[in-house]
């Protein structure tokens, strides 16, 4: 299956919106068992301010539906969102 990369930056002033989504968010992660890898983006004091995930899925379709029905989606929590096709090379 190939690989997307989902990059995503956090609206302004939504740290308390993560905090109060992250258990959700994670759990999500863990039971769809589609992520390669994934992690917060941080900002220049080290808060997370927004998000760099890799998914393993059919198709760009069922990447955008899997975005769409992340937690930190439905809580409103992200300014912006880009999802490409990504090829590993290393790693």
């Amino acid at each position: 299956m190939p690989l997307f990369m989902m990059v995503c930056t956090d609206k302004p002033g939504a740290l308390e919106t993560r905090k109060a989504t992250r258990e959700a968010h994670l759990a999500y992660v863990r039971d769809t068992g589609c992520v390669v890898q994934a992690g917060p983006l941080l900002d220049n004091a080290g808060e997370m301010a927004g998000s760099l995930i890799v998914l393993d899925l059919p198709d760009m379709a069922a990447a955008t539906a899997w975005g769409m029905n992340d937690p930190y989606a439905k809580a409103g929590l992200f300014a912006d969102v880009r999802l490409q096709e990504w090829k590993k090379v290393m790693g």
